[in-house]
């Protein structure tokens, strides 16, 4: 589906069942695969990460402190607060220009539910993911040839990791949501 696709595979990437990794392969392929547009591939990862983080980040907010406690353990919650705190808008934008398998979900909770700015949040959401897509897609533009060699050549085991990757993503998002939800009372 080319850029749309991006578009939509950012908006899953971002919620609360990530496809880790998947936003960054797919950039660079279409990039490489498609050399010319490669700033177009940029900008539609980009922007599909911005809507879905923007989506993850407004249902966070609607639930507040208590959706984030259900949704991250303890831990996980005092780490991202005290860096939402400390850093605010580096807070968010650094955590977003990281690559996998960096947990970025988390930092996307956080800010809604800490009510931090929407303003602000989009701003270094798109700035962090901007960069982080554009540095993709220039790779693949320019280690295109390179790239699609090393995927036409061993194109089974590279899917068999990437699909293995997704999968132990799902998994321990589904672990982790089952040990941090609230029982009933």
């Amino acid at each position: 589906m080319g850029g749309p696709g991006l578009v939509l595979l950012g908006i899953a990437d971002n919620s609360i069942v990530p496809l880790t990794g998947s936003m960054d392969v797919l950039t660079i392929w279409l990039a490489a695969r498609h050399r010319q547009p490669w700033p177009y591939y940029a900008l539609m990862a980009t922007l599909g990460a911005v809507i879905g983080g923007y989506i993850t980040y407004e249902l966070a907010h609607k639930g507040g402190k208590e959706t984030m406690e259900r949704k991250l353990s303890k831990r996980r919650v005092r780490q991202v607060s005290k860096a939402l705190e400390r850093w605010g808008f580096a807070g968010v934008a650094i955590p977003a220009l990281l690559p996998p398998p960096f947990p970025f979900v988390p930092f996307l909770v956080a800010a809604g539910a800490m009510q931090y700015s929407r303003a602000k949040f989009v701003s270094a959401l798109t700035l962090g993911r901007a960069v982080r897509y554009s540095i993709a897609a220039f790779l693949g533009f320019h280690y295109g040839t390179a790239i699609l060699r090393f995927f036409s050549q061993y194109y089974k085991p590279a899917l068999g990791i990437l699909i293995g990757l997704a999968v132990f993503g799902t998994v321990m998002t589904i672990i982790q949501y089952f040990r941090t939800r609230k029982k009933p009372a």
